[in-house]
């Protein structure tokens, strides 16, 4: 029996769409998938850190790192954000109905062996260093990506 592959694309650094992508991929994982999350541009804040981690950065790089969001809580919403606010709603409503909030889809993903890929070429423009992000993840370019894209049944981009 052939394992499926199924492989997404997190470009996105909005709350709910990782939230999406988490839930799939850990849906795949529980249908015996090999599920590979590659996260590229604003969509490696999911991946980054809660806490402040004090690295040797350039004016730019410490810029960016100030204007995205620290870890995937801090993330906000794609629609409805509300300064803020969104984020905190769609939070309570999540805890309401016992769903799993964004940072536990990530331990449950790492719990599952899914992939959790952050894209090099995407932290060296922006800036984010290997020690600010979650331990226990890979490092790949568009290359690496791509060879698992083409042997996967299911390829999404969020």
């Amino acid at each position: 029996m052939t394992t499926k592959k199924t492989n997404i694309i997190l470009f996105s650094g909005d709350y709910d769409k990782a939230m999406a992508a988490y839930i799939i991929a850990n849906g795949a994982a529980a249908f015996d998938h090999e599920v590979t999350i590659f996260h590229t541009f604003w969509g490696l804040n999911a991946l980054r850190k809660d806490e402040h981690v004090a690295t040797k950065k350039g004016f730019i790089e410490k810029m960016f790192g100030k204007m995205m969001p620290r870890g995937a809580n801090k993330m906000g919403l794609s629609k409805m954000n509300f300064a803020g606010f969104g984020p905190k709603m769609i939070k309570d409503i999540i805890k309401k109905h016992n769903a799993l909030p964004l940072p536990q889809l990530i331990e449950m993903a790492q719990e599952q062996d899914i992939n959790l890929v952050a894209c090099t070429m995407t932290m060296d423009l922006l800036g984010l260093k290997q020690e600010e992000l979650l331990d226990n993840i890979q490092y790949a370019g568009v290359a690496a990506y791509l060879g698992e894209a083409e042997d996967g049944q299911v390829n999404l981009f969020i």
